[in-house]
């Protein structure tokens, strides 16, 4: 096996999904300067992500439906509105 493979910085980091609060201790070579407590105890680098596997819907299987014809109803609403208004 090679040595001196890895950079220098590569090292266990804990990543923080902030939408559901899950955690993973993975190593990764992100800079961080915030740290935390992982469940052995131990303090390392925190990184906060805002999506993760554990609330991407892809994985999780929760898809969010947008509702485009609603909202272009409602733009129409307005623009009508609004013309009126002017009048």
């Amino acid at each position: 096996m090679k040595t001196e493979t890895h950079p220098k910085n590569y090292r266990p980091v804990i990543f923080h999904d902030n939408s559901c609060g899950q955690r993973f201790l993975i190593s990764s070579t992100v800079a961080t300067t915030a740290t935390d407590t992982w469940e052995d105890g131990k303090e390392y680098p925190v990184a906060y992500v805002e999506i993760s596997s554990a609330s991407h819907p892809f994985y999780t299987g929760n898809e969010k439906v947008m509702d485009t014809a609603g909202r272009v109803e409602k733009f129409k609403m307005r623009a009508t509105r609004a013309g009126k208004k002017k009048a």
